[in-house]
């Protein structure tokens, strides 16, 4: 009705309508179709109530003058052509400013009024793609085969489909809780007051109040049923019907009863009938808390649960609810509590999460344009492969040194898995991510399907290096997808091997390996690689077997720079140790959050960057200034210098950027020789370092954003994707619990933890069993404390001690 009173054309503009009580008083949204606006007027059509109406039509905003309810009775129903009051319009001042949105998939505009910080909304994001130009975006829809050719999307930017994706329409109302006070006339000069169903510490919060109206009918009985531990009361369910629900207090005689409908034609149920009034003893004590049923519990406990990395126990939900509503809940309600309240954070169970997973990555998508995703299913349509690079990490990439490090590490959930990853170094020597992949196992197909969607997202760099581990599924799949790449080893890796092949001699490897291979010059090299394989019979052969080329800097043929290891891979998955036990779309969206983190905080400390080289390197070559500052330099030519360090000489070629240490050409950074020559002559050092280092390179690799994706009661997802079921993958089921921790590399020394209570090694603060002493005034030492026993000094102390 509103769409034919304004003349708008619902195909090109999109319309948002929201109900203002007043101005003291919060707006109310939700408001999409004609059915919300009639059940609106339906339960707020009274004497002498008026309400604004907003209308929101693409980027301009209109307000109509006051919506009067008096013209219609009780059991009449809105017509198309009657909206009383709409006779003016009025700018709105609190509307947010519309140029911030983008013009392709507009989304219902935000609005930046103090009323929208107070509510706990759920409205979708604006599209953002600064970086990316405005090309049609791809739809995941045009691309869904059978079962049995797999998903795929988005593979090359020739091969974007030009179908774009619809914005986001049509979504669901917002669910929103009436609660009506004495109209006028009653005496009362309460006002209507209204309060959408907020989601505290505990769960749904809120007096229940006729006519408040809840989204679902399990909602409404959760709030019951906290309202009755939080009053200290039970109650019971007297009448339960699909079209309405009694319940009563547990004691015969007391007159406490609520009575709720479910609305026509609607999910939402609401309170018609409440007698807030308890009648029974003040002595009747029933046995049990019968509202404390486990999904009760999942509900209070749930916002403690939002950091996958927190550690919390059943007994810590067993005392959390003994200390907030008193009640006491055994250990088996705890647990299956906890369980639910993961259920409802991480997007329902395991197998929920992978018929999630298409829509979910349709959404990605549409918020993400340009990223690319690839989805691969089996027979039966059972999860197989999934690849996701960022449109952030596209772009980005171009920007950093072509190194990458990649990686794999297992998943700890149902269904098990690897995490393939993809990362590189910036500017700023901070990890970049590019891509990350789910698979099956480390096995040579799932290596090669990775690698081959690495190489066709972010294409092939003459200069590419790899560093890995000395994984046998990663060597073969290198070789098959990037023969012309350098594919060099992590040198820690290797290490490792060493030790374990040469048990009797890890001192001495430990000492003289790591030298060797980091070296930059060959006659150092030589001389090195001389004492450790005297040191360490046998040890020669072992490292030219793997060859020289591939765990030394000296000898590699592509410049390595300082990555000599795969840790950035390896401080990645340390950073999602406990994201890898989350269901899969849980899991993907804590990935996307963690990036769109860094990425933020990476591009806001870029753009606050006032040198001319990122913050690491400006400090790195601070450090080389200041010891270039003892050395001597003679000049040959205007070219060519000789520089006299306290051990030797060094000759240094500015014409072809050379220096006889090779730390100058091989990192692209002036090494200590080139920064003395810089100090004597005109020569200016920001011009000898790569662009690789740059601040402005540094702001270019985060200038990408990685938008967020609204709630799942937003998403607008086609129905080709909607209607695909994707199953979890087949797994063998192993007898016992899951191992959570992985095993030990070949070689490897796990560290042994440290208490930080007692400062002893070999447990953690959580498990600590030694008693600490609170004062050093204390008599005895305690076991874990460096603390002095405390000598008697007082003449009654001293006699004390001797009787003892």
């Amino acid at each position: 009705m509103i769409v034919k009173l304004l003349n708008v054309d619902e195909s090109v503009r999109k319309m948002e309508l929201n109900f203002e009580t007043g101005v003291p008083f919060k707006p109310l949204y939700g408001v999409t179709d004609d059915r919300t606006l009639e059940l609106y007027m339906h339960h707020a059509r009274q004497e002498s109530t008026k309400y604004f109406l907003l209308v929101t039509v693409g980027e301009e905003s209109v307000r109509h003058s006051k919506v009067s309810n008096k013209a219609k009775t009780e059991d009449q129903n809105l017509s198309d052509s009657y909206i009383p009051g709409l006779d003016s319009i009025n700018e709105v001042p609190n509307v947010a400013n519309s140029s911030n949105v983008a013009e392709d998939h507009v989304l219902p505009e935000l609005f930046a009024n103090s009323y929208v910080n107070e509510m706990p909304m759920e409205m979708p994001c604006p599209t953002r793609s600064q970086f990316v130009a405005p090309t049609p975006l791809p739809s995941f829809v045009d691309v869904l085969p059978n079962a049995s050719e797999g998903i795929e999307q988005g593979t090359a930017a020739e091969d974007v489909c030009t179908t774009p994706v619809e914005p986001y329409q049509n979504v669901p109302p917002i669910p929103i809780s009436v609660v009506e006070a004495d109209v006028e006339g009653s005496g009362s000069g309460d006002q209507t007051c209204v309060e959408e169903g907020i989601y505290g510490e505990g769960g749904i919060l809120g007096d229940i109040e006729e006519h408040r109206i809840f989204r679902s009918k399990k909602e409404l009985m959760t709030c019951l049923s906290i309202t009755a531990m939080t009053e200290k009361f039970q109650y019971k369910v007297f009448k339960s019907k699909p079209s309405f629900v009694v319940v009563r207090c547990v004691h015969t005689s007391c007159s406490w009863r609520v009575r709720a409908k479910k609305l026509v034609e609607s999910e939402y149920w609401m309170v018609t009938k409440y007698e807030k009034k308890h009648t029974c003893p003040t002595d009747f004590k029933p046995v049990r808390r019968r509202q404390a049923t486990s999904w009760v519990v999942g509900e209070c406990v749930k916002r403690k649960l939002i950091n996958p990395g927190r550690v919390y126990r059943p007994r810590d939900v067993m005392d959390d609810m003994k200390r907030k509503f008193g009640v006491d809940i055994s250990y088996s309600v705890a647990w299956r509590g906890r369980e639910c309240a993961y259920d409802n954070l991480r997007l329902g169970t395991p197998e929920q999460s992978y018929k999630l997973l298409p829509g979910y990555l349709h959404m990605l998508m549409a918020t993400n344009p340009g990223s690319v995703v690839n989805l691969e299913v089996s027979d039966g349509n059972k999860f197989q492969y999934l690849f996701i690079a960022f449109a952030a990490s596209i772009h980005g990439f171009s920007y950093c040194r072509p190194i990458i490090s990649i990686d794999a590490t297992h998943l700890k959930g149902k269904y098990r898995g690897v995490l393939f990853t993809a990362v590189c170094h910036d500017a700023n020597q901070q990890i970049f991510p590019l891509a990350f992949g789910v698979g099956d196992s480390k096995n040579d197909a799932s290596w090669s399907w990775f690698l081959g969607r690495v190489k066709s997202v972010f294409g092939v760099n003459p200069a590419l290096v790899i560093v890995s581990d000395r994984h046998r599924s990663i060597n073969n799949a290198v070789q098959e997808v990037f023969p012309q790449a350098f594919h060099g080893i992590c040198m820690y890796r290797l290490l490792n091997n060493l030790k374990t092949k040469f048990r009797n001699k890890t001192k001495e490897l430990e000492q003289h390996y790591i030298r060797t291979a980091k070296t930059y010059n060959l006659q150092d090299f030589h001389v090195l690689f001389y004492t450790l394989c005297s040191a360490v019979p046998g040890v020669k052969e072992y490292l030219e077997a793997v060859g020289l080329d591939r765990w030394t800097r000296s000898h590699a043929p592509s410049r390595r720079y300082n990555i000599m290891t795969t840790n950035i891979s390896e401080s990645l998955n340390a950073v999602l140790v406990k994201v890898r036990e989350l269901p899969i779309t849980a899991f993907v969206n804590e990935i996307r959050l963690l990036c769109q983190k860094w990425f933020h905080e990476r591009r806001t400390k870029a753009a606050g960057c006032t040198t001319m080289m990122s913050k690491d390197i400006e400090t790195k070559l601070e450090k080389r200034k200041d010891r270039a500052q003892a050395m001597g330099v003679i000049c040959a030519d205007q070219y060519t210098f000789d520089v006299v360090d306290a051990e030797r000489n060094y000759c240094v070629d500015m014409a072809l950027w050379t220096c006889t240490c090779r730390k100058f050409q091989l990192d692209q950074l002036p090494c200590d020789h080139v920064l003395a020559v810089v100090r004597k002559t005109p020569y200016q050092a920001y011009d000898l370092c790569s662009l690789y280092y740059t601040r402005e390179f540094w702001h270019e690799t985060y200038r990408g954003v990685i938008s967020p994706i609204p709630h799942i009661s937003s998403w607008t997802i086609p129905q080709q994707i909607s209607e695909f079921e994707l199953q979890p993958p087949d797994v063998r089921t192993v007898a016992g619990r899951r191992r959570k921790r992985r095993l030990p590399s070949i070689g490897e020394e796990l560290p042994t933890p440290k208490c930080s209570r007692c400062k002893e090694r070999g447990h953690n603060r959580a498990t600590c069993q030694n008693p600490i002493a609170l004062h050093p005034s204390d008599e005895a030492e305690c076991p874990g404390s460096n603390l002095p026993t405390r000598q008697p000094t007082h003449p009654s102390d001293q006699q004390s001690m001797q009787q003892l």
